[in-house]
């Protein structure tokens, strides 16, 4: 039996990007059973796009408020789970994934069950459009039973693990959200997929699939620095990736890794402070406080998502659709009048 794909694409402002990605997934040699849009409250006419277009090829939903990326996974991750899926392949609407790519996801998670490997998750290689690596996974560095780094194990079959990746042709067995849950919404933006990578892969692997490849359509090349952002919408948000940054420390390097990292930021703010960055400083550190205390619970896969209004638009058409009624449910939404918009998750300012 050939295993089930729900493919799941987050987009935000972007509707150009967001029709050339999803005319990548419906060019696949393997056909996914469903695909899932989740329009973080786009203003660019998304949403007609999607209704113009698509409306008999995708499940879209529509999202009332800007919930961040995190939130934006969260909610497409339960929603393709809640389809019965065996696998979910995500990506946000700037990576357009090659003819074959899911194919080779396929491919490479039949070899390891061979082998008898489970992993938590399967990666395509990255490059930007002028053919740039971009996103590049973090190596698991594991030993094998003589002491030596394990990691070429797998390369006759072009397969590395690693312990950290973007979600950006991620493709997940379904047993990795059974056992480990979703992304964590409460991070908002810059983060969340660090955080979910390492955390599924603590007890098994990840795999990057050297013969599947992605264009990565970043928005901004380059390290994520708040001195160097020339976006005013974007400063704001540098709060929540320091934040961010100062949790992902505590939670899986510790006391000395965190300690570092608060010497390094608030070496910055001086110097944002010397350059009159007053603002700016004034983010760097607030982040860096809320990273101390900030403890998000991990989501369910099967919880009711309560983050924010959802508007679900028309059903894809049968031949999409997963075959079986109760695998083609909706994702269960709380009453409207409990759901809210996290505090934690406004705009820094």
């Amino acid at each position: 039996m050939m295993p089930r794909v729900c493919a799941v694409v987050l987009t935000y402002n972007r509707r150009e990007l967001l029709d050339e990605c999803l005319r990548s997934i419906a060019a696949q040699s393997h056909v996914c059973d469903r695909v899932i849009v989740v329009d973080n409250a786009s203003t660019d006419g998304t949403a007609e796009m999607l209704a113009e277009c698509w409306r008999s090829k995708v499940d879209a939903h529509v999202l009332e408020q800007n919930i961040g990326a995190a939130g934006g996974f969260n909610l497409g991750m339960r929603l393709a789970y809640r389809t019965g899926a065996d696998y979910i392949w995500v990506m946000d609407d700037d990576v357009m994934p090659e003819p074959d790519a899911l194919e080779k996801l396929l491919a490479a998670a039949s070899v390891l069950a061979s082998r008898n490997i489970a992993p938590s998750f399967l990666t395509s290689i990255l490059r930007s459009p002028v053919g740039h690596l971009t996103n590049v996974p973090e190596i698991d560095r594991h030993t094998n039973p003589l002491q030596y780094e394990n990691w070429p194990d797998l390369l006759d079959h072009k397969l590395v693990p690693v312990i950290r990746a973007a979600l950006a042709s991620n493709l997940l067995p379904r047993s990795t959200l059974e056992q480990y849950g979703l992304p964590i919404a409460d991070m908002f933006i810059w983060g969340e997929d660090t955080e979910f990578t390492l955390r599924v892969a603590q007890d098994r692997p990840g795999f990057i699939v050297g013969d599947s490849r992605a264009v990565h359509v970043r928005q901004l090349a380059g390290v994520l620095d708040i001195r160097t952002e020339r976006n005013p919408a974007r400063v704001a948000y540098h709060f929540y990736r320091i934040r961010n940054d100062v949790f992902l420390k505590r939670r899986f390097e510790g006391p000395r890794a965190v300690a570092r990292l608060i010497r390094r930021q608030v070496k910055l703010a001086v110097q944002l402070c010397q350059a009159q960055e007053f603002a700016r400083a004034r983010i760097v550190l607030r982040g860096v406080l809320a990273g101390l205390s900030f403890n998000p619970s991990v989501e369910a896969a099967d919880a009711p998502f309560t983050m924010a209004s959802v508007r679900q638009m028309a059903e894809p058409e049968a031949d999409l659709a997963l075959a079986s009624a109760e695998a083609a449910a909706p994702a269960k939404l709380a009453p409207e009048q409990e759901q809210a918009f996290p505090n934690d998750l406004r705009p820094a300012v």
